[in-house]
């Protein structure tokens, strides 16, 4: 009898007829609850799910479901995402007053259940777990089959057009389980994957086994013995307990946590890490430190920094890698630790203190801190190109479509008499997100317009002392890469809500070309990679994008 039921079920979706409701799930196959999904990698259900499921949502879905702007915040790259579900809430969202709480995989919730408390609901079957049961009762499965129902489905082109919103801004139904009939009946072409052509038969069967068997997923292979040996070196290194170590310690850490991190010996790694905040210390699991940005108070004596490990599929939207190796760590030393300072007192981690890197960091010196960013410009300037946002208008609406990017020599720029001014000026390169996450757009614009004009013309005053016996700005004030490094010269490619950032000047001679001093990249990163919060309010979202667009412009001049 059952069966017949699950059959007519299937039946009514094909062909878009509303008739279930939440209740007559609940009748059916009882009340949700969460159910324990995650299995080994080398069980039986582990090797399927890596084998024959992941590598099909990997290539039909996480492109559309694996970032911030993700539909319905369902996100399918990783089995904590798969197991979270959808939400009806935007991550982005022009029009809050107040931020909004986050919603981040692994930071803001700690199980499902979190998750469910939060309002997330499952694309996984969480009632009966039998056969039919987990086909009826799943809104994955009932996407897949809606998309196998509509016309053209397996055709190889996009689909018409007509028939899709493929607007940014487009409206979300984020069906449950209870209300999927009704969806179907009203968008009979809305099944997944959405507007492109449907699976091929051999990859809806492998997702409707792992379905039908209740949905049980691995986490990739863990990482390798080298790996996790140079985890063990790398966090060594910055979790000395001198306050020297500590300060560097935080200023990589603010520069790096967007990074792919690995260890590979060649550029194949084997697997990512994050550099995170934790507040245990190596040798002990990590506890993730879950502030808004990465310079809020943690709420801890003693912050760690740790690799975790990145089991999440790789977006190349979001993907910002950095290798790390002995040459890497001996750089390191010998920018921030070599030497001769003294750090007396770990900073505050005040708003308007830790939001300000001149004040936080002023004990490190220029020529370290401008030479760390030039060493990884790449992925410095990759980081507020494609890194927090996931939707490029959030950020990318005030620059051009292709442009060059240049740097100031440091040796000419990263001076004493250089780092004096910005000592002097530190109130004058406040950020916006001092205000935190709920700012008043207009009356940002202008307090910090004032201000970036009063930096300005010390700025001009300074040079105009350092030009005095005649020099003239020429490219020999551009720096060269030390006569190897290819982070000297990039190339800035937008296309609508993309984009990307490659070494070398490519292309034709471009409308614009930024040339960055040491003051401007750090206010670059810290408005728009360490400061942005992507769950702030409509006026932190402008106060950002407007003050960035100001210091560009200007910065041109």
């Amino acid at each position: 009898m059952r069966k017949i039921i699950i059959s007519t079920l299937v039946l009514i979706i094909l062909s878009g007829c509303a008739y279930l409701g939440n209740a007559h799930y609940n009748e059916l196959f009882g009340p949700e609850q969460t159910q324990p999904r995650i299995v080994a990698h080398n069980s039986a259900a582990g090797a399927d799910f890596l084998q024959h499921v992941k590598p099909v949502l990997d290539t039909r879905c996480v492109v559309c479901h694996g970032c911030y702007d993700a539909a319905c915040q369902l996100k399918l790259s990783s089995p904590e995402g798969i197991d979270r579900g959808l939400s009806k809430e935007r991550v982005y969202d022009g029009t809050r007053l107040l931020a909004s709480n986050p919603s981040r995989l692994l930071f803001d919730a700690e199980n499902t259940q979190q998750w469910r408390d939060k309002g997330f609901s499952p694309v996984l079957n969480e009632r009966q777990q039998s056969a039919e049961a987990n086909l009826a009762g799943s809104v994955l499965f009932n996407s897949l089959v809606l998309k196998q129902s509509a016309d053209n489905a397996n055709n190889n082109e996009l689909l018409d057009e007509e028939k899709f919103d493929f607007s940014l801004n487009r409206s979300q139904s984020c069906a449950t389980m209870g209300e999927f009939d009704q969806f179907a009946s009203e968008q009979p072409h809305a099944g997944m994957p959405y507007g492109l052509p449907g699976i091929s038969r051999e990859e809806f069967n492998h997702l409707q086994r792992w379905l039908q068997n209740g949905g049980e997923m691995a986490h990739i292979n863990p990482p390798t013995s080298y790996e996790l040996k140079q985890v063990k070196r790398w966090e060594a290194f910055l979790n000395q307990d001198s306050l020297k170590y500590q300060l560097a310690a935080r200023y990589i850490y603010e520069h790096w946590f967007l990074a792919n991190i690995y260890f590979a010996t060649d550029d194949t790694p084997d697997s990512f890490f994050k550099l995170v905040r934790s507040a245990t210390p190596p040798g002990e699991q990590i506890k993730l430190i879950n502030t808004r940005r990465p310079y809020d108070d943690p709420k801890v004596a003693r912050v760690y920094y740790r690799f975790m490990h990145e089991r999440a599929t790789i977006l190349s939207k979001t993907h910002l890698p950095l290798k790390l190796n002995d040459e890497k760590l001996a750089r390191l030393y010998q920018q921030f630790i070599a030497p001769e300072y003294t750090v007396t007192a770990m900073p505050s981690y005040a708003p308007k203190l830790a939001s300000n890197p001149f004040k936080t960091f002023e004990a490190l010196p220029i020529d370290a801190k401008y030479q760390f960013m030039l060493d990884e410009a790449e992925l410095i300037i990759m980081g507020f190109i494609k890194g927090p946002v996931c939707r490029g208008q959030i950020a990318l609406n005030v620059i051009n479509d292709h442009f060059w990017v240049a740097f100031a020599d440091p040796q000419k720029v990263a001076t004493p008499a250089v780092g004096k001014m910005l000592a002097q000026q530190e109130d004058a390169l406040e950020l916006p997100a001092a205000e935190e996450s709920n700012a008043l757009a207009i009356a940002n614009w202008v307090k910090y317009s004032v201000r970036e004009k009063r930096y300005l013309k010390a700025k001009v005053e300074l040079a105009n002392q350092l030009f005095k016996d005649g020099d003239h700005l020429t490219t020999n004030l551009l720096w060269q890469g030390e006569g190897s490094n290819k982070n000297a010269a990039l190339t800035v490619f937008r296309h609508s809500d993309s984009a990307t950032v490659v070494k070398g000047f490519i292309g034709q001679e471009p409308k614009t070309m930024w040339v960055l001093d040491y003051a401007l990249f750090e206010r670059i990163h810290y408005l728009l990679v360490a400061g942005f919060d992507v769950y702030g309010n409509d006026g932190s979202s402008i106060s950002h994008t407007a003050v960035y667009g100001f210091f560009t412009l200007r910065g041109r001049e």
